[in-house]
Formats: C-alpha cells, sequence, structure tokens
C-alpha cells in the first residue's frame, strides 16, 4: 500500500511539474546602431572576389586609355570566360567583377548608347559579348557576376554636359536588364575633362536610385557606398581599426569623398552601415602587361590579413592577358594562395573543444529534455552556458552577455598544451558592430597569465597574428563593447607559411 501512494505521490509529482509554467528564456540582444541589409550580410560572407581589368588598355598597355584607341584594337584570340570563372573558383574566389567600362569609354557590350564597343571592333566580326560570356559562365560555375562602368567617359561626345547623365542612365540601365542578377555595382569617382574640355556634374542620385531600382540586390560601391566603401588606399591595407560605420551626409564619390584616413578606419559614430572593400592588384598594374608578374603567396597572405583579416572584403584584380585569358603564372599564384589558407585554416584548435567558460552569458533558466541549454537559432545563442556557439559553424548562433555587460571573457582550455599564432574573432553584425577594444591572453606552464596581443575593433572577421605560443589555456578578452557583447565565432589557428 505505501509502495502504491509512493508511486501515485511520484507520478503525480512528475505531471504537476510537466504543466508547471515553464521561465522563458533572456530576450536576445537589440540591434545595435545601424546594421547591414542581408545583401551586405551576405556580400561580407563571401569575404573575397576578383576584379578583372581587361579592355583596350590590355593591348595598349595603359592604365588609363585616352578614349581615342581604335576599336579593333581589342581583338582577344582566345577570350574565354569559363577559364575566368573556374580559376576564381578553384581560388575560393566567389564572385568577379569585370570593368564593362572604363575611363576610355570602350564598352566590353554592345552598348546602344555608343559608337565606341566591341560591336564596331573585328573581334567576333562585331557579333561578341564580354558580359553575356561572362555572366552566362558566372552561372554555370556558381560564381556571382558583377560589373564596373566608369562614369568618366573619354569618348563619349557629350560627356560634360546636362545630357551626358541621361546616356549614363540609358548605359547603365542596359547593362542592368539583359545580363541577369547583379551582386555588386561597382562605381569610380573619377572625373576628368572630356572631349568638350568640360567636366562632368554626375547625377549620383539618379545613378544609384536606378541601380537600386533595377538591381535590388546589388551593393553597390564607391568612395561613400551606400553599399560598401573604397579602403582609402590601392595597397591592400585596411586600417587596424575599422568601422563598418560611415558619415556621407553632403560627401559623394571623387574630390568630395570623406578622407582616404577615414575611408581606411569608418566613422566611430558613422550614421550608415557601409564597410569596406580593399581592391589591390595581383600585379604592378591595373591591367595586363607581359613585362609585369604577380605577387608572391606571403605577399597574398600579408594582404588577406590585412583586409579580410580587418573587418574588410578583399577584391583582388587579376587581369586577363590580350589573349582573353587569366595567364598560367597568375594562375598557379592563385592556387598557391589558395593551399597556403587551406593549410592555415583547415584546422581550428577552437573547433569542437568542450571545456569553454565564460564570465557572463544571457541567461537561460531551463534545461531543455537533453539536460542541454535551450538552444535558439537566428536569435541568440547555443548552449550559451558555456560559450559553446563561438566555436560550431553556425553562423546564426552566437555568445552574448547581459544587457549591461559590456566588458566580459571566454576563456578555452585545453587537455593538451596546443600552439597556435592566429586568433580569429566574429561579431555578429546582424545585430550592429560593437567591440571596440579587446585583448588575448594564455596562461603559460606556471599559471602566469600574459597577454599576447591588443586590438581595437572586429566587426565581421578580425584575425591577429600573434607570437607562436604554445598553451593549455587562452583568454579572449572584450575590455570595452558599446553594447553587449555578440561573438559569434572564436577560431585559433597555427600559420607555418608566413613568418610574422
Amino acid at each position: 500500500m505505501l509502495f502504491v501512494f509512493g508511486f501515485l505521490l511520484l507520478a503525480f509529482g512528475l505531471n504537476a511539474q510537466k504543466y508547471a509554467p515553464q521561465p522563458k528564456p533572456a530576450d536576445p540582444p537589440k540591434p545595435y546602431g545601424p546594421v547591414p541589409t542581408a545583401a551586405q550580410v551576405a556580400w561580407q560572407r563571401m569575404e573575397m572576389n576578383l576584379f578583372c581589368h581587361f579592355g583596350p588598355n590590355t593591348f595598349t598597355g595603359l592604365e588609363w586609355g585616352e578614349g581615342t584607341e581604335a576599336e579593333d584594337i581589342f581583338n582577344p584570340t582566345a577570350l574565354d570566360c569559363n577559364q575566368w570563372v573556374s580559376v576564381a573558383k578553384n581560388a575560393g574566389f566567389q564572385g568577379i567583377i569585370l570593368t564593362a567600362k572604363h575611363h576610355d569609354g570602350f564598352c566590353l557590350w554592345p552598348n546602344p548608347q555608343s559608337t565606341h564597343t566591341v560591336r564596331e571592333s573585328v573581334w567576333r566580326n562585331g557579333k561578341g559579348d564580354v558580359l553575356k560570356e561572362l555572366s552566362e559562365a558566372c552561372n554555370r560555375g556558381g560564381v556571382k557576376f558583377g560589373i564596373y562602368i566608369s562614369p568618366w567617359d573619354r569618348n563619349a561626345p557629350t560627356y560634360g554636359t546636362n545630357a551626358y547623365n541621361k546616356v549614363f542612365l540609358k548605359t547603365l540601365r542596359h547593362a542592368h536588364t539583359h545580363y541577369g542578377p547583379i551582386f555588386e555595382q561597382w562605381f569610380d569617382g573619377a572625373n576628368g575633362e572630356g572631349p568638350n574640355g568640360k567636366k562632368q556634374v554626375y547625377d549620383w542620385k539618379k545613378f544609384n536610385g536606378q541601380t537600386k531600382k533595377l538591381q535590388p540586390n546589388a551593393v553597390i560601391f564607391s568612395d561613400v557606398g551606400p553599399g560598401c566603401r573604397w579602403v582609402g588606399n590601392e595597397e591592400g591595407k585596411c586600417g587596424r581599426t575599422c568601422w563598418s560605420r560611415l558619415d556621407v551626409e553632403g560627401r559623394e564619390p571623387g574630390k568630395n569623398a570623406p578622407s582616404q584616413d577615414t575611408l581606411n578606419a569608418g566613422n566611430y559614430n558613422g550614421a550608415c552601415w557601409i564597410p569596406a572593400e580593399t581592391d589591390v592588384s595581383i600585379r604592378p598594374g591595373w591591367f595586363w602587361r607581359e613585362s609585369e608578374h604577380p605577387k608572391s603567396v606571403q605577399e597574398l597572405l600579408k594582404i588577406y590579413y590585412n583586409s579580410v583579416g580587418r573587418n574588410s572584403l578583399l577584391l583582388l584584380n587579376v587581369p586577363p592577358d590580350s589573349r582573353g585569358l587569366i595567364p598560367a603564372e597568375d594562375s598557379l599564384r592563385l592556387m598557391e594562395f589558395r593551399a597556403a589558407l587551406d593549410t592555415i585554416f583547415a584546422h581550428d584548435l577552437a573547433k569542437n573543444i568542450r571545456n569553454i567558460c565564460v564570465s557572463n552569458f544571457r541567461r537561460v533558466y531551463e534545461p531543455d529534455h537533453t539536460g542541454n541549454c535551450y538552444s535558439w537559432r537566428n536569435t541568440v545563442f547555443i548552449e550559451p552556458c558555456c560559450g559553446f556557439s563561438v566555436i560550431d559553424d553556425d553562423y546564426d548562433t552566437y555568445w552574448a552577455t547581459d544587457d549591461s555587460v559590456t566588458t566580459a571573457w571566454l576563456e578555452i582550455q585545453f587537455s593538451q598544451p596546443k600552439t597556435f599564432n592566429r586568433v580569429m574573432l566574429q561579431e555578429y553584425i546582424p545585430l550592429g558592430q560593437r567591440v571596440e577594444k579587446f585583448h588575448v591572453e594564455v596562461e603559460d606552464e606556471n599559471g602566469t597569465w600574459r597577454t599576447i596581443a591588443e586590438e581595437t575593433t572586429i566587426g565581421y572577421k578580425r584575425i591577429v597574428l600573434t607570437e607562436t605560443v604554445t598553451t593549455k589555456k587562452v583568454r579572449i578578452v572584450i575590455d570595452k563593447s558599446r553594447a553587449c557583447i555578440v561573438l559569434n565565432r572564436v577560431g585559433l589557428f597555427m600559420d607555418r607559411v608566413m613568418e610574422n
């Protein structure tokens, strides 16, 4: 009888617990400051794209054509855009941006608004269309397609007059409506004299407005965005401090752009989300010259760390040659670069580590039926009690602190000493950019903690180059954050390819 009574009490207790109101997890962090659009997040996650400068300058050796070159000078003997796409894809680049029209005004497609195009050349008997061939090759190869169209036109007779802006809008419209989705529209702010000796007053509002209407998912590049901004140099170097925020009120591409230092670092309190894009060429020049050769793997790795590793996207120019092919030495260098990145980042020492401590986490009050913490996707975190969300492959999970906590640490403990010299951190940028100062510590064999790196911003991705250390404990300390901390990735790697 006592056994039956005890069983009933136990059953009643379990049933009451089952139907009792359950505490809810904490609310997710609110966005802080300006935040990126979905297209900007997707763009940033591409990390590396190819720039292809190609046109009459490929055949003349000039960087800026005069606009008076005969159309027949453009005559690639073996153009194969499938080869470009294959090289890009095998090297890990997600998109290709082509100079559809450079400052000389020559159009790589039969633009109805111009008589200085492939249509007037002997190439393919005037029936060729580089934009069509590249867009189709990108579609087949799973690489995104983008275009550069310079508003400066040294050939157009109307350049320098009000009529030219209408011509340029029609040029954009034709390119934006005939070649499928465009992931990025690249605008150069260069502005020089036209055939009539006048400089053009560009109507950027209309240029951007029409682009957004016809290609709503395209990220628009210029000195002031609005999708992404120039990094302020062509050396492959983003600022050690790099905010994805920028003030653009009263500014425009060209001479009225923010200073190069501002473009390099962004604005601390910038009103707009306009992340940096680092454009640099694999060769000394932007267009192919037989006398020039590509940078070394060491140089490319340095550029990678100073761009992608500093909250910027890398746009690496790899110019096709006069045949219309990416040269073998450039292709080989890109494969070596890809192999180096794979070697460095293939093994994350922090991946799947189960011994992680955090000084604060956004609290979850009840375990689920498996005994783990509540798991939220696209909101707060997976298993935040232990900070495990920073070492998984899910971009939309993260470690978050309480709203009032803007200084915190995360500690990783190994069962055996590990050796590394690269620390990777990522903020969950759909909620904004927050961290403005952090440092990295390791514990030595005597139990003493020492600092091996001190840095400022994180943003989408920060890769910190440290001395080579061997340790069982690593601590990431966020010293100052503008709102509660939201990190979605921490990684530890060993780079044996590039010396610090």
